[in-house]
């Protein structure tokens, strides 16, 4: 049924005039901060209050929110033909499944090491296939997209050491897979975002080559601080507060590390010069929004090459609104063509 939706709206929603989703979500602009909310976000929303569907804590079950998310995500990029395959890779505690996404251009391209979203505890290759097929196909290069493991089983900082590993695993192996080994980025959205900043921070700290580029995608930072945006946005804008809680007592519940620990913050690093150039991408309507730019900015102060681009009118998570049009769309188009101008220049 949720599926079936889905298509239906993805087919329509383009093709509905700004005045009438405007209309049908209840005939007002949302201004917040000064910034108007995308009239087709906008009427997700609503859609989503009259069909009361809550948030992936609401299930209370990861299970369950694991399923929620996979199926809310199939529709992004499933008629984007891309040649994939799935591939297991070393990883610190057992093998770690992969896929990786092949270009059709001709000659060595290089090679995003994309790590998913989800606060830890769902998403996996599935539930981004077609991001990741999106940005192989529009930015001209190679992803591999690894399946870490996820919290409550495995909780902090498991994910953080399987990606960590699928880097070092990335910069041995890239000529393998047809990529250019000099151009070499890591990337993720939300929690994807926040596994990448860490790998970042971990492979200068031990020595290891920077990544080209680090793709922070609306990154989850900080773990412990509540910004203005978190309070503005902590209800009714897809990532609540009530999921949020929920994702960070199943990701540091009982490890001992506390949430302000910079091994899960990176917000909270006494140091972040010497990192790879960074792509930081922040919604205007995120509750992350703050952090993410106080990261940019930290970054930026640090001697780090900062590319930050904030879309005023956009939610978390809009990379997966994409297929319904309006701003995201727009967004993800802008973030791509990012992507591939920055990784061209090595």
């Amino acid at each position: 049924m949720l599926n079936a939706a889905l298509r239906i709206g993805v087919k329509v929603m383009p093709r509905i005039p700004l005045w009438l989703k405007r209309l049908l979500a209840g005939g007002r602009k949302v201004i917040i901060d000064g910034n108007t909310l995308d009239s087709t976000v906008q009427l997700i929303l609503a859609a989503q209050r009259i069909t009361r569907t809550g948030g992936l804590s609401a299930a209370d079950d990861p299970r369950v929110a694991r399923a929620l998310m996979r199926n809310s995500h199939s529709v992004m990029g499933a008629h984007v033909a891309v040649t994939t395959a799935d591939l297991t890779i070393p990883g610190p505690d057992g093998p770690l499944r992969a896929r990786h996404y092949l270009p059709t251009i001709a000659g060595p391209a290089p090679l995003l090491v994309f790590f998913h979203g989800g606060g830890f505890v769902v998403g996996d290759i599935e539930s981004h296939d077609g991001l990741c097929r999106m940005i192989c196909r529009d930015a001209g290069i190679h992803v591999l997209s690894v399946d870490y493991r996820l919290a409550p089983e495995h909780k902090a900082p498991a994910a953080v050491d399987d990606c960590f590993a699928a880097y070092r695993w990335a910069l041995g192996h890239a000529a393998d897979l047809g990529a250019d080994p000099s151009r070499i980025g890591v990337g993720g959205d939300s929690a994807g975002g926040n596994l990448a900043a860490l790998v970042a921070l971990r492979s200068r700290d031990e020595g290891i080559r920077q990544p080209a580029l680090q793709v922070l995608l609306y990154p989850v930072l900080d773990l412990c601080e509540e910004t203005r945006s978190r309070t503005l946005f902590s209800d009714g804008f897809f990532l609540s507060r009530q999921d949020r809680d929920w994702f960070t007592e199943l990701y540091l519940g009982g490890t001992g590390l506390a949430a302000d620990d910079a091994r899960v913050s990176p917000l909270k690093a006494a140091d972040l010069s010497g990192l790879a150039p960074a792509l930081v991408l922040t919604g205007g309507f995120d509750p992350l929004r703050d952090e993410g730019n106080e990261y940019a900015a930290a970054l930026r102060s640090a001697g780090v090459s900062v590319d930050h681009r904030q879309f005023d009118a956009l939610t978390h998570g809009f990379a997966s609104l994409a297929p319904f049009g309006g701003g995201s769309a727009d967004a993800v188009a802008a973030t791509i063509s990012a992507i591939r101008a920055h990784l061209s220049r090595g």
